[in-house]
């Protein structure tokens, strides 16, 4: 039996690349982003798969948009069935350069926020349908990343509400799935903010072996059909996480190693 899949975020990178596998499997789409004309290249390609796809325009940073995108997906399709919260922006920029904090605002608005209300305006649907949420958030949701202040903030609250959700849903059956990809071959570093919260242009991380966006979505989906709390999707993140238990000066050191050195903080 086909489900309903609401997907946040879904014009390009991850999200799009999720929408097509899901097309592939027959469930039926209700497909958001800000962006509408690449959306709705995204919903030609998943009906191509014989899938049942629709665009909603929506900006995840204002709540209004967020609760009409589930009374969208009500009103063509009758419920929800799996909530994917995918939808984010990044930022890099050392702390002490960030002059104005009104950027840090809008970034939780998006990456926290937004995830928070759709997902509060499709509580009921899932809860009859005992369906399944995902939240993407990332390693720097688990591991605080330098340079990465503003991000990693929005990344650890957005864990921190899952995790506490995930515990509530359980007795009525639905299930919660929080993703932490690692760095993948998307364009999110170079469209997030930098320290005058304009677009950076660049990435401030070393981007050599980056994962596919392919592999980081199959990774998700089956992590989400699997019914797992949780998918961290490197060894370094699986290992890490730990590791900042033990011996929380040696995590650091990684974290900074990840960096290019043009970006490094100074002494």
């Amino acid at each position: 039996m086909s489900r309903v899949v609401v997907l946040t975020g879904a014009s390009e990178g991850i999200g799009a690349e999720m929408a097509r596998q899901l097309a592939a499997g027959g469930d039926k789409l209700v497909l958001a982003a800000r962006n509408l004309e690449a959306l709705t290249a995204v919903v030609r390609a998943c009906e191509a798969k014989g899938a049942e796809a629709l665009a909603v325009r929506t900006d995840v940073s204002v709540e209004a948009d967020c609760r009409a995108l589930i009374v969208a997906a009500v009103a063509r399709f009758g419920g929800v069935d799996v909530l994917i919260n995918n939808a984010g922006v990044s930022a890099h920029a050392l702390f002490e350069e960030v002059s104005e904090l009104r950027w840090c605002e809008d970034l939780m608005r998006v990456n926290l926020w937004g995830a928070v209300w759709c997902t509060h305006a499709a509580l009921p649907y899932l809860r009859a349908s005992q369906g399944r949420i995902v939240a993407v958030s990332s390693l720097a949701g688990l591991v605080g990343v330098p340079g990465r202040t503003a991000y990693s903030a929005s990344k650890f609250a957005m864990t921190g509400f899952f995790e506490a959700l995930r515990a509530e849903l359980r007795p009525h059956g639905v299930c919660v799935t929080t993703a932490f990809p690692g760095v993948v071959a998307t364009q999110i570093r170079y469209n997030g903010f930098n320290a005058r919260g304009e677009r950076a242009g660049v990435s401030g991380l070393k981007e050599e072996g980056a994962m596919t966006a392919e592999t980081c979505a199959r990774l998700i989906l089956t992590g989400m059909e699997r019914r797992q709390r949780e998918v961290v999707m490197t060894a370094k993140g699986r290992i890490g996480r730990y590791l900042k238990l033990l011996a929380p000066g040696l995590v650091e050191k990684m974290a900074l190693a990840a960096l290019k050195d043009d970006v490094q903080p100074r002494s």
